[in-house]
């Protein structure tokens, strides 16, 4: 197949191209200037020029494609993400952008758009379990998700195909991981909501595992990451990366002044991605989480 990637050279979009490439198909990547194509081409991928805002030529670039994966995003990291406006740019890419790309897909007739999507969505469900048919629980701070999934709903509605994989909490050779392996090696907080909560995680290497598996799953919300694990066994596994017995979590009182930006964050989410596993045969690389998906990453 000819898959389009926006934000191909981002965290999730490395990840996307390494599956593609190493599944057989040929991937191009928006370029917004001549530094990003290089680095594209370093990647073995076909850059074309463009920016996400501009309809026009989204369109025209996307002529030919088969499929859209729109994984960019411009996610801060640590509490720079707290700071006014740290989050402008990568609500605009999933409000505004997201919109623009469906659109631009839609009049190119691409048949699949796949879109990034996150579940820290669903409502606190404390032990339940979660599927894809959860309630979800939108504020402020998620709202530019739900624009984005809807703007993906409507490109299926017009008759085409679409995948909304709400992934879990990137753990890997990122930012935000290498963040927090930072402070863990400090003895500084990093954990977020009750330690006997659940959360859901997926390891960057399974992002590009996912989207393949989403080239051939029928349209649909999907959720995309590892078996869940307590909040607390994660802080274990960063805490042993580094050397130590553990690593804290913040103060409820700092919780709740960090507001609608952290509160998804710190809900209990016992996230099932067997509905990706059944439709789509996905098996992710890395199941279930353990200190050995943060090893590497702290030691580098």
């Amino acid at each position: 197949m000819k898959v389009l990637v926006t934000g191909a050279t981002g965290v999730m979009g490395r990840s996307v191209v390494r599956g593609l490439l190493a599944a057989g198909h040929d991937v191009f990547g928006l370029a917004r200037d001549a530094d990003k194509a290089a680095a594209l081409e370093a990647m073995d991928v076909i850059p074309v020029r463009g920016t996400m805002f501009d309809a026009t030529r989204l369109a025209d670039t996307f002529e030919g494609c088969d499929v859209v994966c729109n994984v960019a995003t411009r996610i801060p990291v640590g509490w720079s993400g707290l700071r006014p406006g740290a989050w402008r740019a990568t609500d605009r890419l999933r409000s505004e952008g997201s919109r623009i790309v469906a659109q631009a897909a839609r009049r190119a007739g691409v048949k699949r758009l796949i879109q990034e999507s996150v579940s820290y969505l669903y409502a606190d469900g404390g032990d339940d379990w979660i599927t894809e048919t959860s309630p979800v629980a939108v504020n402020a701070a998620t709202e530019p998700v739900i624009l984005a999934e809807t703007a993906a709903e409507d490109f299926r509605d017009a008759g085409h195909d679409s995948v909304i994989l709400r992934f879990g909490t990137i753990v890997g050779d990122d930012g935000l991981t290498r963040w927090r392996l930072r402070r863990a090696r400090a003895g500084r907080p990093i954990g977020l909501g009750d330690p006997t909560g659940w959360t859901h995680v997926v390891h960057v290497d399974d992002i590009g595992s996912a989207v393949v598996a989403g080239l051939d799953a029928r349209s649909g919300i999907y959720n995309a990451g590892a078996a869940p694990v307590r909040r607390s066994d994660v802080m274990l596994g960063y805490g042993q990366a580094v050397g130590a017995d553990g690593a804290t979590f913040v103060s409820r009182v700092l919780q709740r002044l960090g507001g609608e930006r952290l509160e998804p964050m710190t809900r209990s989410q016992r996230v099932s991605s067997a509905t990706l596993s059944q439709m789509a045969a996905w098996r992710p690389i890395h199941p279930e989480f353990g200190p050995a998906w943060l090893t590497e990453v702290a030691h580098a």
